[in-house]
C-alpha cells in the first residue's frame, strides 16, 4: 500500500485536490476554445472515459466571451489557461470557472496578480501556478547557473509568494518539465518544503507511444513515493489517450481502478494460436468498459493456471484451440476462431450478472 504524502485540500466545487481525496485525472482540449460545440463535444467524449476535469486555452477576449456557455454546458468542472493578460483572467472568474492556471509572473507584475487573485478568492476559485522548464525566465537559469530544477524551484516559490500574499492559499502547483529525471527531482524537493498538493505531468511528452512510456515512468516513479494529487498525460493528439493513459499509470500503482486490467503473455515457441490478434481483439471489446474486470489472455499452460486463478475472466491457448476459464473453473474449450467471440459472450454474462444491463 502506497502511503500518500498529506497535503492541504484544494476545492473546485464538489472536487477536491488533495487533502484526502483520490488523484484526480485531468486533460485539456485541443479545440479551438472560441469553437463552443466542438469544446462541448471534445469535453463530452473526455467525460466518457473517465476524465474528472477539463482545461480549456483561453488566448484572447473572444475565448473569454466562450467561457460562460461552456462552463454552463460542461459535464466537467472546467479550468481555463491564462497567460499574458490578467483581464482574460478576471473574464473567466466572471464566467464561473473552477479552477484558474496563471503564470503570475506574465499577467503584468504584482497590482495585477493581486487583482486577479482577490477576485478568484472571492469566487471560490482555484489556483493553478507552476513552472515549465520550457519557458523559463532566463533570469532564473542564471541565478542557478543553468540548474534546470533549482531555476523551476525559485520560480515556482517566486509565484506562491505573490499569491499567497494577496491571501489566497487554494492552490495547486506544478513544475513540469520534457525530462523525466528533471520532474521527478524537482517534485520530490518542492513536496520536501511545502503542503500544496500537487499537479503531476512530463510535459511535451511527444506522440501517444513514445509519450505513454515516458509518462509511465517520471509519473510511476513520484506516484510511487506517495506524491501528486492530480495527473495529466500531455500527448500529442486525441486527449482521450490522455485519460486512458492516466488510469492505467494509476491502476498499475493500485491509486484508481477504472476499467479491465489486461494480462496477456508476450509470446514464445511454445504458443500454437494467433495470441496476438486474439489480445488486440479483446482489447477493442473492453476499451470503453469502466468496470474494473481482471482479464487474462495468456498463449499456452506454463502461467495460464496461476493466472486463471486470478482473472475474473481468462483465456489459455493449446494448438489451434483454447480454454475460456473463470477463478481455475473451465466454462468451455472453443477451436481458435471461437474464442474471442466466446470470451465476448462470457464477458458480457459477468457484466450481466455484477453490474446489470446498462440501462438499469
Amino acid at each position: 500500500m502506497i502511503s500518500r504524502r498529506k497535503t492541504r485540500p484544494v476545492h473546485l466545487g464538489k472536487l477536491v485536490i488533495g487533502g484526502e481525496a483520490p488523484i484526480l485525472v485531468q486533460s485539456m482540449t485541443n479545440t479551438d476554445t472560441r469553437n463552443v460545440a466542438a469544446t462541448l463535444q471534445q469535453i463530452t467524449e473526455l467525460a466518457a472515459v473517465g476524465c474528472e476535469l477539463i482545461r480549456v486555452a483561453v488566448p484572447d477576449q473572444e475565448a473569454a466571451a466562450k467561457l460562460r456557455e461552456i462552463v454552463r454546458e460542461s459535464p466537467l468542472p472546467v479550468v481555463a489557461d491564462i497567460h499574458f493578460d490578467y483581464r482574460l483572467a478576471l473574464a473567466a472568474i466572471e464566467a464561473g470557472v473552477a479552477k484558474l492556471r496563471i503564470n503570475p509572473g506574465n499577467i503584468g507584475g504584482p497590482e495585477r496578480v493581486k487583482t486577479v487573485v482577490h477576485a478568484a478568492q472571492a469566487n471560490g476559485v482555484a489556483l493553478r501556478v507552476g513552472a515549465n522548464a520550457g519557458s523559463l525566465h532566463r533570469s532564473y537559469l542564471e541565478r542557478s547557473k543553468g540548474d534546470v530544477v533549482q531555476a523551476m524551484l525559485a520560480s515556482v516559490e517566486d509565484q506562491l509568494r505573490l499569491v499567497t500574499e494577496a491571501g489566497h492559499d487554494q492552490i495547486v502547483v506544478s513544475l513540469k518539465s520534457s525530462d523525466v529525471v528533471e520532474t521527478i527531482q524537482v517534485y520530490q524537493t518542492f513536496a520536501a518544503r511545502w503542503d500544496f498538493p500537487l499537479h503531476l505531468g512530463i510535459t511535451e511528452a511527444g506522440l501517444r507511444w513514445r509519450g505513454t512510456i515516458k509518462s509511465g515512468v517520471g509519473l510511476g516513479v513520484l506516484l510511487a513515493q506517495g506524491i501528486g494529487d492530480t495527473i495529466r498525460v500531455s500527448l500529442t493528439g486525441d486527449p482521450r489517450h490522455e485519460v486512458t493513459a492516466a488510469y492505467e499509470i494509476l491502476k498499475a500503482l493500485h491509486l484508481r481502478e477504472r476499467g479491465p486490467v489486461v494480462v496477456a503473455c508476450p509470446t514464445c515457441g511454445r504458443c500454437q494460436i494467433e495470441l496476438e490478434k486474439i489480445v488486440e481483439g479483446v482489447e477493442e471489446l473492453v476499451k470503453d468498459l469502466p468496470y474494473p474486470l481482471h482479464l487474462a489472455v495468456m498463449g499456452c499452460v506454463v502461467n495460464g493456471p496461476g493466472e486463471a486463478a486470478r482473472a475474473d475472466l481468462g483465456l489459455a491457448g493449446g494448438k489451434g484451440e483454447g480454454l475460456i476459464f473463470r477463478h481455475r473453473k473451465i466454462l468451455r474449450k472453443e477451436k481458435q476462431d471461437r474464442l474471442l467471440p466466446a470470451f465476448a459472450e462470457e464477458l458480457q454474462k459477468i457484466i450481466q450478472e455484477r453490474y446489470g444491463s446498462p440501462d438499469q
